[in-house]
């Protein structure tokens, strides 16, 4: 019984050291490592040696957010390309088919987006 519970009593102490290593290395040992002297100039933001103009928190369209997560997601998506063409031959026509549905359905969601014309920069 107990040559059972043995494997997750590793398992357990490596995720506890996963954990408590960082945590000591960040909130422990930081602040008695770096040295910390704060004053006005170094609590300032600094934008290329010029003093900042404006507000720092800028509201931006959130069509350009979506813009930049679909461009994650068919470049993330495109990748799974690179195995199955490497793969090809060994897959055969299952291979095939399933990839055609992959795409199938990748255009199927950039035509949802550009029918939602969440491709539109303006």
């Amino acid at each position: 019984m107990f040559a059972y519970w043995n494997g997750y009593l590793y398992v357990f102490l490596f995720l506890l050291l996963g954990v408590i290593l960082p945590v000591a290395a960040l909130w422990v040992l930081g602040p008695i490592l770096r040295p910390s002297k704060p004053s006005k100039e170094k609590l300032t933001s600094y934008e290329s040696g010029v003093d900042p103009i404006g507000d720092a928190h800028v509201r931006y369209n959130a069509r350009y957010y979506l813009f930049a997560l679909l461009f994650v997601v068919f470049d993330v998506e495109t990748l799974f390309l690179y195995p199955w063409a490497a793969s090809f031959h060994k897959l055969g026509m299952f291979g095939l088919v399933e990839m055609l549905i992959f795409i199938f359905m990748l255009v199927i969601g950039l035509i949802y987006a550009w029918r939602k014309k969440v491709l539109e920069w303006t």
